[in-house]
């Protein structure tokens, strides 16, 4: 079992042990006691009362935060053809190509970017690289907005900040909502928009309670409960 630092026990202990609190509450305490000397990223954890075994209940979206990650900006590549390179280029693209794009992924194993769009025409190519993109979930797709004839859009998105979340095998969400550096206010906002698109989500086969618990923390620091209440009106 691994060793806890005095830092995290010092922050575990001003949090304090409430089961849960309302979200504003919660920041607060998580922004107060990040004790890193980096910037820590805000995490939120949302476990859900599906079952991801099953297709039909599988929550998968993306999400523009109001007030983006923060952080360095993601590099965007784009395999499309004819003008919609000329688009994906204005619209600030990092790396664009068509099938010269796909061999440079297939051959050189090249993965110099965080998030990749693709034409609808261009996904026959593309899915050829499933078995390079898929493991690292940079595989295009209709559901996140990375298979489209928009590039422009798609794009500037994913530059604004993004999110995309997928409910993992044990039926938790996990996703990252800002720096702590954003302070309370913002980091409060970008927590209520990523909840309020899992909520839209929601699977029809899901039964029961939805939201089961939801829980924030800095990168270093430990978990706040928040009480569910204060981000939606439980069914």
């Amino acid at each position: 079992m691994s060793k806890v630092g005095k830092k995290f026990k010092a922050a575990q202990k001003a949090v304090g042990d409430k089961p849960a609190v309302m979200l504003p509450e919660a920041v607060n305490a998580v922004v107060k006691n990040a004790f890193a000397k980096f910037d820590e990223t805000v995490d939120v954890a949302m476990r859900l009362g599906v079952d991801p075994k099953h297709a039909d209940q599988m929550v998968r979206g993306t999400v523009v935060l109001p007030h983006g990650l923060g952080g360095k900006a993601k590099r965007v590549a784009v395999i499309a053809g004819g003008e919609k390179i000329k688009e994906a280029q204005a619209a600030g693209a990092d790396f664009v190509g068509g099938e010269d794009l796909v061999t440079k992924i297939q051959n050189e194993n090249w993965l110099d970017f965080d998030a990749l769009v693709a034409t609808p025409d261009m996904m026959r190519s593309v899915g050829k690289l499933g078995k390079v993109l898929g493991p690292r979930g940079l595989m295009p797709n209709p559901k996140t907005g990375t298979v489209t004839t928009d590039v422009g859009k798609a794009i500037k998105e994913i530059k604004a900040g993004k999110v995309e979340y997928r409910v993992d095998k044990n039926g938790v969400v996990h996703a990252p909502c800002g720096k702590v550096s954003f302070g309370d206010s913002k980091l409060t906002e970008n927590i209520r928009a990523l909840a309020e698109s899992v909520m839209k989500a929601k699977p029809p086969a899901a039964k029961g309670k939805y939201v089961k618990s939801v829980t924030i923390s800095s990168t270093m620091g430990p978990g706040v409960r928040v009480d569910l209440a204060s981000i939606e009106a439980q069914e």
